[in-house]
């Protein structure tokens, strides 16, 4: 039997990877890691996570919104939201492969963190990482949310509908953009 009170899936495919993470936003270094790892498998699927203890700046559906416009017309890709254990979400869909990202030397002890939990919990499944582009490697959703919310210019960083999401989100009433405090959502 496996960690999750399971016997191995036999479903388990090493030719779906899930890539999962907060994407608050997505940025261009995700679309990056997207594309170089989605030829590598049958079906990668971008999974959005709620994460509501991240407290993050955009619902998990607005999230998931923004990464299917940012990464549409990347062959085999989909992008779903999920709020359940990460290793449930890999299970449920016949995951083999778990992405992940490593940008710098300072992720390597977090991630390998998860990676070893990850390995206890759905041992049918092997975490993969893959590093960005060297354009890429120093962006992070959390920069790009300081620099929009300060009215800096985002675009080099994210798919443009992203930068107008970030936009409208710290937008001051009289229209223009510096506020580091967001929008009330109208939910």
């Amino acid at each position: 039997m496996g960690a999750m009170g399971k016997r191995k899936p036999s479903r388990s495919n090493p030719r779906i990877a899930v890539y999962p993470g907060t994407f608050d936003p997505v940025t261009n270094g995700h679309g990056d890691l997207v594309a170089r790892a989605a030829p590598l498998f049958d079906r990668l699927i971008v999974a959005v996570a709620k994460s509501s203890g991240k407290a993050p700046r955009f619902e998990m559906d607005e999230r998931v919104e923004l990464a299917r416009a940012a990464l549409h017309g990347i062959a085999n890709v989909e992008v779903r939201g999920f709020d359940t254990l990460l290793a449930r979400f890999v299970i449920e869909c016949g995951a083999g492969v778990i992405l992940r990202g490593l940008r710098a030397v300072s992720d390597f002890e977090y991630e390998f963190q998860l990676a070893s939990m990850n390995r206890h919990l759905i041992p049918q499944a092997e975490t993969l990482f893959l590093t960005p582009a060297e354009e890429w490697g120093f962006i992070s959703s959390s920069l790009v949310r300081e620099i929009a919310s300060l009215g800096g210019d985002v675009s080099d960083f994210v798919h443009p509908a992203v930068q107008k999401a970030l936009r409208q989100r710290w937008r001051k009433p009289g229209g223009r953009a510096g506020s580091a405090v967001p929008r009330k959502s109208s939910r």
